[in-house]
């Protein structure tokens, strides 16, 4: 099967965050750009670890009710399935991310199940923590391009070891704070150059401001920016970036310029904010964002 033919790995965590009152909701960032890539209608394979609990086959019913792909999930014998305690102090939330859970550790012959090349292959680097780098080598040389989509969280990284995961990638994403944690002593479009070279880069970094909307810098020194739409019905912004990466690989994968990919990326993850929580089982929803897309 030739990598154009395809679906794009999606690799990393998926994961439950506890709340104090017990509500369980579905997440982590990869399994997030997974579902939502699905379900705007791209072939997609999910590779990460549940555990072999309750938890675990609740994440194989919910991705088999909407008919997404299950042969990535790796049952682990012995870890549970991935979870993140949230704690509110006066409103404000703070995460416990806990260890040692299923989507760290993934054996790298887990490959071997998986499509022997794939167009795009994304990661994060939570799932890098502890482990799991044999398995992303594997994945990485069967890959015509990889998309990174940095998230930094105390305590599970360095500034080492994270440059080490984003280099040579031909995208990375990030926000503005992750920028300036990975180039110390700069700012701005100073800070962007400085990363694309000192990563080396091939194609893109993206750049996210939350409510200020995102920028994209080429290698070849295009820059394009672009405000946040407003959000009339605004629920929450949680999986916002998740579903921004999404837009961002779907362009990739179709070929659209730069400008058309933020503004559509953008776009996404306003309609995002409309929903609680970072996806949605219902179809016409993703539907009516590819609308003017076709």
């Amino acid at each position: 099967m030739s990598a154009e033919s395809s679906p794009q790995l999606i690799f990393g965590e998926v994961l439950f965050d506890v709340f104090p009152d017990g509500q369980r909701v579905l997440g982590g960032a990869p399994f997030n750009v997974a579902w939502n890539l699905h379900q705007l209608g791209e072939p997609v394979c999910f590779v990460g670890g549940i555990g072999d609990d309750p938890a675990g086959a609740e994440v194989r019913a919910r991705m088999d009710a909407i008919g997404m792909d299950t042969s990535g999930l790796y049952r682990h014998p012995e870890a549970p399935t991935g979870e993140v305690r949230v704690e509110l102090a006066h409103g404000e939330p703070s995460y416990t991310i806990v260890p040692d859970q299923a989507y760290d550790d993934v054996p790298a012959a887990w490959a071997d199940r998986l499509p022997d090349a794939t167009p795009l292959l994304y990661h994060g680097t939570l799932a890098l923590r502890r482990g799991n780098h044999d398995l992303l080598a594997h994945l990485r040389e069967r890959a015509g391009h990889r998309f990174v989509d940095v998230n930094l969280r105390e305590p599970w990284y360095t500034r080492d070891t994270a440059l080490a995961l984003i280099s040579g990638a031909d995208v990375v994403k990030l926000n503005q704070d992750e920028l300036e944690t990975l180039a110390p002593g700069t700012a701005g479009t100073e800070a962007e150059t400085a990363l694309l070279e000192q990563a080396d880069i091939r194609q893109a970094l993206v750049v996210t401001a939350g409510a200020d909307g995102a920028s994209i810098r080429t290698v070849e020194g295009e820059r394009v920016a672009a405000p946040a739409p407003p959000v009339p019905e605004l629920r929450d912004a949680v999986g916002a970036g998740d579903a921004f990466a999404s837009v961002v690989l779907l362009g990739m994968r179709q070929g659209w310029d730069w400008p058309t990919t933020l503004e559509r990326a953008l776009a996404f993850a306003a309609a995002v904010c409309t929903l609680q929580g970072a996806t949605s089982d219902d179809p016409g929803f993703y539907q009516d964002a590819r609308i003017n897309w076709d």
